[in-house]
């Protein structure tokens, strides 16, 4: 009998443990996380992936010819924008525990306000900071997203092109690099709707996996503004949150020194009191 008693004890501690583990975690802040990895991972891994089956096209079916190492060409500048995916999904892996670590923080603050725990000028001062430096990201990530639109309008026309040279007959039409800016004016890189090069580019299955691919790098940007977006949220409601628990606690240390006050006022009366009585 007393053994069932000890492990209801138990099994009802460690439940109301798990429920107050559970209480503590930043629902908002951990859905944001997982929103901004989901969206950085599709863009940094689509991509990359898209830049790669982008130089195999230019190669394959516009014969471009990569340049000496000190010049800068098409190909040397997706193989910074490689570089740029391989810093941006490092960066903002970082930042996403950064915010998580600091909706558990402002998650424990608010609920043990009259613990140990003690909000400080310092973590407000964070709480302001990540408000504006998720700010800026957001922004940064807006530009990310009208960016990769680019390829996306690029890849679009192409394949609208594909797909009309199977309906019209006989339609003329040439797809010109130096119309997208990829190559120099005195360059005439260009497939056109009659030549071989450019039916197995349509068939290929090149053309439409990059098209695709860059579609869904073009998602997951616009998931992580979605996520910054959300983050900003999150950030905004805490800092309230927090200011408003600061000046509680500030009315409370206030009200405990006013008792207390009267506590010593009045043991002064009851001793003076008791000395003139006796």
């Amino acid at each position: 009998m007393e053994e069932n008693m000890e492990e209801g004890q138990t099994q009802k501690g460690c439940f109301e443990c798990c429920i107050k583990c559970l209480g503590g975690i930043p629902y908002a802040s951990l859905i944001a996380t997982i929103l901004l990895y989901a969206g950085v991972a599709l863009f940094c891994g689509c991509g990359h992936e898209a830049l790669s089956g982008t130089v195999t096209i230019l190669q394959n079916y516009f014969e471009v010819v990569r340049g000496p190492v000190d010049s800068l060409d098409v190909f040397t500048m997706i193989d910074i924008f490689k570089y740029v995916i391989y810093g941006v999904a490092a960066a903002f892996f970082v930042y996403g525990i950064l915010l998580m670590v600091e909706g558990f923080f402002t998650t424990g603050a608010i609920r043990d306000l009259y613990g140990d725990f003690k909000i400080t000028a310092c973590g407000r001062c964070v709480s302001a900071w990540f408000i504006l430096l998720t700010y800026i990201f957001m922004l940064a990530w807006l530009g990310v997203t009208a960016f990769t639109s680019l390829p996306v309008f690029m890849y679009f026309n192409i394949w609208t092109i594909c797909q009309n040279t199977t309906v019209i007959e006989g339609a003329n039409l040439c797809l010109d690099l130096r119309q997208f800016g990829i190559v120099t004016i005195g360059e005439e890189k260009k497939v056109c709707t009659g030549s071989e090069k450019f039916f197995k580019m349509c068939e290929s299955n090149e053309l439409d996996l990059t098209f695709h691919l860059f579609i869904c790098a073009l998602a997951g940007a616009g998931a992580a503004v979605i996520a910054m977006v959300h983050y900003l949220m999150v950030l905004s409601a805490n800092w309230a949150y927090v200011k408003d628990a600061c000046r509680m606690q500030k009315y409370e240390d206030i009200k405990s020194k006013e008792e207390q006050e009267l506590h010593d006022i009045h043991s002064t009366r009851s001793k003076e009191r008791l000395n003139a009585y006796t």
